[in-house]
């Protein structure tokens, strides 16, 4: 049976391959394979990831750092505590701030959902979406802007978004989509929107959820360097065992990968 709902981690596995869209999306199959050793390996770097976000949470409702301090019992989880208090006083004044805020629309014949790390409103008007990373690896811009992330983030808050805008309609010009690292504080990627690139995201979004909704079949992906790392691999025979990485920029969207493997569906 199909899901429901699409979010961007969904839809990044359907681009990725539709089989395993297919696999983790509708059959919601166990993982039969055995992670591979990046993934492994990453296994305490990704808790350590969902425990930095609920940190950032609970500041930007109000508990003092002092308080945090003792949640922040690693040398990363104090790393990138600080240096989100740093990069954040630095971050133009808001007038309101919502951490973990949700959204969703209809995109027939499923609804589309979002949760958001951090929705600023400025006075001026602008609203910016907020991305903590805590990725090893820096990706480049253009791969942000690529991914399906970026691109429903930034519609589905043009199109739903209202109610956290005062009940105004919200113009694409007036979104800003911000990726920060927490392992590369000084380098921040800000991605502005516009309604024409809105128009290019609602129009594939809406014609992706139609594709999905009338396919029989989801082949797995020819491109068999996605297939190292995924958990599913040796139902479609592309191997049991993990494979290398000598490319530093496939490194990079891989363990972008394993980040959105790991997150949590709404």
């Amino acid at each position: 049976m199909l899901p429901s709902q699409l979010s961007q981690s969904s839809l990044q596995d359907y681009a990725d391959c539709e089989r395993r869209f297919e696999l983790r999306h509708i059959e919601q199959l166990p993982y039969p394979a055995e992670e591979s050793a990046p993934a492994l390996e990453n296994e305490k770097h990704l808790q350590e990831g969902s425990d930095f976000h609920l940190l950032a949470q609970q500041y930007l409702l109000g508990i003092p750092p002092e308080k945090l301090a003792p949640l922040a019992n690693t040398p990363n989880l104090r790393r990138w505590l600080e240096n989100l208090l740093r990069f954040l006083a630095e971050e133009p004044a808001a007038l309101s701030l919502r951490p973990e805020a949700s959204l969703s629309a209809p995109l027939p014949p499923f609804r589309l959902t979002a949760k958001f790390d951090l929705l600023a409103s400025l006075p001026e008007g602008k609203i910016i979406l907020y991305d903590w990373k805590t990725e090893r690896k820096h990706p480049s811009s253009d791969a942000l802007r690529k991914r399906w992330q970026t691109r429903v983030y930034r519609a589905l808050l043009t199109v739903a978004g209202k109610h956290l805008h005062n009940g105004k309609e919200i113009d694409p010009e007036q979104i800003e989509m911000v990726y920060w690292f927490a392992e590369h504080p000084q380098e921040t990627i800000r991605l502005p929107y516009s309604a024409r690139q809105f128009k290019e995201d609602w129009q594939e979004l809406q014609e992706r959820a139609s594709q999905i909704a009338r396919q029989t079949y989801f082949p797995p992906t020819s491109a068999e360097n996605k297939c190292t790392y995924c958990v599913y691999r040796s139902l479609c025979e592309r191997g049991i065992g993990a494979g290398g990485i000598n490319d530093q920029d496939r490194e990079a969207e891989t363990e972008l990968d394993l980040m959105d493997s790991a997150e949590v569906e709404l």
